[in-house]
């Protein structure tokens, strides 16, 4: 069975935050998430990982090309969706292609925030829950440490990731639209992840009155706090105090909503309607849409922020072109890598073929030596013998031929088998 690089996914361009919350894979499904996967097709499956973030979800598998039409339902059905619900936001890539978009992902050239270093990180650490379920093999570890290598030479060689305009700082922009200078503004974190760090280093630059980090954690919680002279706060104890924050900042692994349209409508009242920036850059989202209808909350998700940075991107554009010539190249690399993986069986049973006649002419040559032929002789016989089955196939290939085979071969002989005055 000949094994395919595939790549199965949505993001931010095929698809809203709606359905990519849907299908978005937290910490602790990942594994089993790849042992079903290869559970449902076997070795049709070989090797697989998955690649789950708030702007996109992706499989990434070496694969029988056969199961191309099958893994959408499957990720469907996992998902607990209807079958062919993912069909119009999802996209496929085989071979080639496939190793272009990982390599176009790890360099930040496919991210709603162009350059952004952070989806590196993401990825690998994607292909370590895939190491660790014993879902990556060869070709992939192989795709993958290639796909490393590439973002850094990306980012090294070009100015993709200058000026970058993340999405902390979006978020610091449109809290400010709302509040103008943040100097009396308390701001609240909920979550203590890599996102939440980020935007607490930019808010802080803002100097805003007061800022708390609530989380699940209260060990992560102060870690992060005590970097910035903040409050922390229990998950438990959000209902009491969320109405004393201008500006709520969410981003966690949870699979349900933290902040409930009831909780946030009180809060309003007790603000006596005072306006409140909600930011939500968690997939699946942390704030219940309907919040964003109330009359005074200016709720914005993760979209909504990819949208404004987005226009701070055409400083970098030219700096795409540079970086899609790296990728080309190294996809070129990659795939005379895998060409030449191919052709390892055929080289084995060519070689076993070979090692096969040898030792048949030397049993001979032995025999003759037993009883008693000339050396010299036996040697003749040997050189002969090895020379004729040495050019039997393609002498033979060649007198069965006809026009434009024979001349396709005469042009391959001399490379097969070169004449002495050439290998000279």
């Amino acid at each position: 069975m000949s094994l395919d690089v595939l790549t199965f996914g949505l993001n931010h361009v095929s698809a809203p935050v709606a359905v990519r919350e849907r299908v978005s894979f937290t910490g602790d499904l990942l594994k089993p998430a790849l042992e079903g996967l290869r559970s449902a097709f076997g070795s049709s499956v070989r090797e697989a990982a998955i690649l789950s973030t708030c702007n996109r979800t992706e499989i990434y598998c070496a694969a029988d090309p056969v199961v191309s039409e099958h893994i959408p339902a499957w990720l469907a059905d996992f998902n607990k969706l209807e079958t062919g619900s993912l069909q119009p936001h999802l996209y496929r890539y085989q071979r080639n292609d496939a190793v272009r978009h990982a390599f176009r992902v790890a360099s930040g050239l496919d991210s709603m925030v162009l350059g952004e270093p952070q989806i590196l990180g993401q990825m690998k650490d994607a292909v370590r829950v895939a190491n660790e379920a014993g879902s990556l093999g060869t070709l992939l570890h192989q795709l993958f440490q290639r796909t490393f290598s590439v973002a850094k030479e990306v980012r090294s060689q070009t100015a993709i990731g200058a000026h970058s305009v993340s999405m902390a700082a979006a978020a610091v922009k449109l809290a400010e639209r709302v509040f103008g200078d943040l100097a009396e503004t308390n701001v609240l974190f909920i979550g203590a992840g890599e996102m939440i760090e980020l935007c607490a280093t930019h808010f802080a630059a803002a100097q805003p009155k007061r800022m708390t980090v609530a989380n699940r954690t209260v060990e992560r919680a102060q870690t992060l706090a005590s970097r910035f002279s903040a409050g922390t706060m229990k998950l438990a104890d959000l209902p009491q105090h969320i109405a004393k924050y201008d500006i709520i900042v969410s981003c966690t692994a949870s699979s349900l909503p933290i902040l409930g349209l009831g909780m946030v409508e009180k809060a309003t009242r007790t603000r006596r309607h005072r306006p409140i920036v909600m930011v939500d850059l968690a997939v699946p989202r942390d704030i219940e849409t309907e919040v964003g209808r109330l009359a005074d909350v200016y709720l914005y998700s993760v979209d909504d922020l990819g949208r404004l940075v987005q226009s701070a991107t055409d400083a970098r554009k030219a700096a795409v072109i540079q970086a899609e010539a790296i990728i080309e190249t190294r996809v070129q690399h990659f795939m005379h890598w895998l060409q030449t993986r191919a052709n390892v069986p055929t080289i084995i049973e060519y070689q076993q073929a070979a090692d096969e006649v040898r030792q048949h002419e030397l049993d001979r040559a032995r025999r003759a030596l037993a009883r008693g032929v000339n050396p010299e002789d036996v040697l003749e016989q040997l050189a002969h013998g090895l020379t004729q089955k040495y050019m039997h196939g393609p002498l033979s290939a060649l007198n069965r031929s006809e026009d434009a085979e024979r001349q396709q071969l005469l042009e391959l002989l001399p490379r097969l088998y070169p004449t002495t005055e050439r290998r000279r």
